[in-house]
């Protein structure tokens, strides 16, 4: 019998999402959790001008686009410093 492994009783021991729920991965959820409580809380039509159009549409769209473009550059740098 390895030192690394022990039989578990039936009905004890550790929980299979034990190892699931680290707090890098809780703050993680926290974070998205908060990101959409603002979003939705933000449904107004608000003019957005990019340069030469304008255009109308709900701020929480707006919000999540800028979300998304940031998290696509932040997830293309990190990609690029592991290099």
């Amino acid at each position: 019998m390895s030192p690394k492994w022990t039989p578990r009783a039936a009905g004890g021991g550790e929980s299979r999402w034990a190892g699931a729920l680290t707090p890098g991965r809780i703050a993680m959820v926290a974070v998205a959790v908060l990101t959409l409580v603002f979003v939705f809380e933000n449904t107004r039509e608000v003019r957005i001008r990019l340069l030469v159009p304008e255009v109308i549409l709900p701020l929480y769209v707006a919000l999540l686009a800028t979300a998304l473009l940031g998290a696509g550059c932040g997830a293309y740098f990190a990609a690029r410093r592991r290099k």
